[in-house]
């Protein structure tokens, strides 16, 4: 699926592109882009002088010997003088060091990234235009290498270049680390969107955090989960070209009189820009992470008194604000250092919006909404809304109304969750305490909004429920500020991310807003990049679709793949179909068991379920049903285990490091996946593996070697879900409830293609209010009596979960079984048991595989 665009700004094309048009009334009016941004690789590299920058561009002494065509030859002598120049090692050695070959490799592709992405920069700076900005506190990137490598048509050059030093393209991608900028869906519909706003010429930055370690690199150990550090820095990032002379201070803590701000504590934001190139376009944008650096470096007299700690406390505070994604907020410290990480980026972000929009030579402040519009991403960087108006006030001398007037044109809203506790709040305390002119600034707005809707006659229970400043009703009538609130009253416009959610959100968690304002509310739902997802991740089928559609156009269109529809019953065009599938499959399957240390049978059918673990998701639905299909298995005569179709089940995803529930149930998947692969009995029927530390990377295996996608989330919980995207264009089928955007791929291929199952939105609500007379299946039961009965390992530590489903009260705050497993269960298995019988007329089965390959992802 192309991503979808957002209505915030008109198309500008990319400065070579044959859809480029400039009219010359239009270059008449051009103004200056932001300086700093704009300055060439060179210069940042002879002030560094460092690896990363010299990564895309070449050292002054080797411009004259460096050629950036795209042959053969001319990559190769690139890469050679990077190796000996920029990596500072001896050429004669470049065929036994496969890291320092990498890192020449990325040096020869950087500086030709870089020439187009200053080209990019030049061509913004000569057309005043409207410019976007995506803000996420996530953005799940992925490997560089393979992307930029297909993305500037380079392949076969690189791949000819490697096989002379002995290597292979993939020997260089395995040296690259995941970006760990992200944990899940939320970051890679961020990536996504770069990607897709690159290849459509569009004028964009993405502004986000540098984490030092991610989120954490997932083990399993004995089947539990353990987290240690993702140091993904630790080798360098020859990718980003850092900006020191770009960097804003950013400040914390102290007291706010009268509108006057003394910060008690200040760092600065040092801009790291990454580009982003576009495909079939010289278009290349940037992926701009905010690092933190101290204001002072050290306290030089306490180094001298030997107070070494005390000397580098400033420095050690300033990078604890871009160490870890998502840090553990049940502490008050925790808290304080997320609401840190988010002020922190959105207003570096904001800072550097202003500049460019001032040095673009703009005087007429009203004017900010034609040159800047900002996208939300979820509750993160609504701070934003406030520290706008502090900017315009603070910095720039505008009065109230002014201010407030163009913030709400300059924002947009995107909400990603149908869940009120996922709507983030913090508490009024520790928003005073640590941005308290911002509280005074959100103050004023709370104060604005009860009079405006006093005005319009609203109850009085409705403006307590919906202003920014109000009592949390999950923390004993603390005060809060509501950052979805926030953002409601100072964005323009608010979207749900699948037509089904954006109707369930104006019914729930944003009713009262959608009652006062419904004009804001709009429907984007959410996509993927079909390049990185398909064209390079899946070559064999890539080629395939290629030559059967007579051209590439499809990886910038992807509505053409509608033209292989026609081909869906033809036996020759399956059978390669099936070909491309199973080499796939195989490489999984080799991956399963590096990973694993399991084997599974190529043949089998591939059942896939990959995503963060949460209890909404239902992994543990998965995996109950894993169970009973095992009893079945044990029960069955010789001659009824012939008819079986082999399963290899698979799940994957991170625990958040607090999540109990979650960690539970990943050690209940490892605990039925040692005991059902295991079984001499069993064999190859059924494999239940878990696989550890998912990422991107791991994702463009398992993704394309998949036969059926699990999204089994209880409906109306799954907001969009985009990995149902990623399996669908590599004809993956699906099973799955009437949730998030299952429900948009279903109306395009037919309901009658899928495999659905479940209770479906409009039945859930009255379900969990009947909860307590619901008596599940006796098979839903009879797994129930497993776990407790010890099967699996200590019933002690899994008494969360049979509590959760089965107690009086449930577990946590939630009711028992709230997320309906015991009701949906029946109708899960017999939708395993379709998928079955299908599986087994191969002729039918790669029939609807193909449609779910063919469908527009429009």
């Amino acid at each position: 699926m192309q991503c979808a665009k957002m209505a915030m700004f008109p198309v500008c094309r990319g400065p070579t592109s044959p859809r480029t048009s400039v009219s010359a009334a239009r270059v008449s009016s051009i103004k200056r882009v932001r300086s700093s941004f704009l300055k060439s690789a060179s210069k940042s590299s002879v002030a560094r002088r460092s690896a990363v920058t010299r990564a895309v561009m070449a050292p002054d002494s080797m411009k004259d010997a460096v050629s950036l065509d795209n042959d053969a030859e001319a990559l190769t002598k690139s890469m050679l003088l990077h190796y000996q120049y920029s990596v500072g090692m001896d050429p004669t050695t470049i065929s036994s060091n496969k890291r320092a070959a990498y890192e020449a490799l990325a040096c020869a592709v950087g500086e030709r990234l870089a020439a187009k992405f200053n080209k990019t920069q030049d061509h913004f700076k000569k057309v005043d235009q409207k410019y976007g900005y995506y803000l996420s506190a996530e953005f799940l990137q992925g490997r560089a290498l393979l992307n930029a490598v297909e993305n500037l048509e380079l392949e076969s050059s690189v791949k000819e270049s490697l096989a002379k030093v002995g290597y292979t393209l993939e020997d260089m991608a395995e040296q690259e680390l995941d970006m760990a900028l992200g944990n899940g869906g939320l970051g890679r519909l961020a990536a996504c969107f770069l990607d897709s706003m690159a290849t459509l010429d569009l004028p964009m930055f993405g502004y986000g955090i540098r984490y030092s370690y991610g989120m954490f690199k997932q083990l399993i150990d004995d089947g539990f989960q353990k987290e240690e550090p993702d140091y993904w820095l630790g080798t360098g990032n020859p990718w980003e070209i850092e900006r020191p002379s770009t960097k804003y201070p950013i400040s914390f803590g102290g007291k706010s009189v009268k509108g006057v701000w003394t910060p008690a504590d200040q760092v600065y934001a040092v801009a790291h820009d990454n580009p982003i190139p576009g495909w079939n376009t010289d278009n290349t944008i940037s992926l701009r992470l905010w690092g933190a650096r101290p204001v002072e470096e050290f306290d030089l007299s306490s180094l001298n008194s030997g107070k070494y700690q005390e000397a580098f406390e400033k420095r050690m505070e300033a990078e604890t604000i871009c160490a870890v994604l998502y840090p553990d907020d049940s502490t008050t410290e925790g808290k304080i250092l997320r609401l840190k990480q988010q002020y922190f980026f959105t207003s570096a972000s904001l800072q550097d919006i202003i500049a460019r929009f001032l040095e673009a030579g703009h005087t007429d402040w009203d004017t900010l909404p034609d040159h800047a519009a900002v996208q939300l991403n979820d509750t993160h960087p609504t701070i934003g809304v406030a520290e706008l108006m502090r900017l315009l006030m603070d910095d720039h001398g505008l009065e109230w109304d002014q201010a407030w007037a163009i913030t709400g044109k300059v924002f947009a809203y995107t909400n990603h969750t149908v869940l009120p506790e996922a709507l983030e709040k913090w508490g009024s305390d520790i928003m005073e305490d640590l941005l308290p002119r911002n509280f005074e600034i959100i103050e004023k707005i709370d104060k604005q909004f009860v009079k405006e809707m006093t005005a319009l006659k609203v109850d009085k229970k409705v403006i307590a429920r919906m202003k920014p400043i109000g009592e949390d009703e999950w923390g004993k009538g603390k005060d809060v500020v509501r950052m979805a609130s926030l953002a409601m009253c100072g964005a323009h416009t608010v979207n749900g991310v699948a037509a089904v959610h954006s109707e369930i959100i104006k019914d729930t968690v944003l009713k009262d807003f959608y009652a006062i304002w419904p004009e804001k509310f709009q429907n984007k739902t959410n996509g993927v990049t079909q390049r990185r997802w398909l064209a390079f991740c899946n070559p064999e089928l890539r080629d395939l679709i290629t030559s059967k559609l007579g051209s590439d156009e499809w990886i910038g269109d992807l509505d053409k793949l509608t033209g292989l529809r026609e081909f869906a019953e033809d036996p020759e065009f399956q059978a390669k179909w099936r070909e491309a599938k199973l080499v796939k499959k195989q490489a999984l399957a080799e991956y399963v068991k590096e990973t694993t240390g399991y084997t599974v049978n190529p043949e089998a059918l591939f059942d896939v379920q990959v995503k963060r673990i949460h209890e909404y998701k239902r992994q543990l639905l998965n995996v109950m049903r894993c169970i009973h299909q095992y009893s079945v298995l044990k029960k069955m005569t010789p001659e009824e285990k012939e008819d079986v179709v082999p399963r290899v089940v698979m799940i994957g995803g991170k625990a958040a490091p607090g999540y109990a529930m979650a960690k539970k149930i990943i050690k209940l998947i490892n605990a039925t996946g040692k005991l059902v692969n295991n079984d001499p009995e069993i064999g190859d029927m059924l494999k239940v593996i878990f696989l550890p530390n998912y990422n991107v990377s791991a994702a463009e295996i398992i993704i394309p070697g998949t036969e059926l996608s699990e999204q089994i989330s209880t409906a109306g919980t799954e907001a969009s879900g985009t990995s149902n995207m990623k399996f669908a264009m590599n004809g993956a089928l699906l099973v799955g409830t009437m949730d998030g955007a299952n429900i948009e791929i279903w109306e395009e291929i037919g309901k009658e293609n899928g495999f659905i199952f479940g209770a479906e939105v409009e039945e859930v609500d009255a379900l969990i209010e009947a909860r307590n007379e619901f008596e599940p299946c006796e098979e839903f039961q009879a797994v129930l009596d497993q776990i407790e009965a010890g099967d699996f390992g200590d019933v002690e530590f899994y008494q969360q979960i049979l509590d959760a489903l089965s107690g009086e009260d449930g577990a946590h705050y939630l009711p028992k079984d709230f997320y309906l497993l015991g009701y949906d269960f029946p109708s899960y298995c017999a939708a395993q048991d379709a998928v079955d019988a299908v599986y087994k007329d191969q002729v039918l089965y790669c029939s609807i595989f193909m449609m779910f390959g063919c469908w527009p992802h429009h």
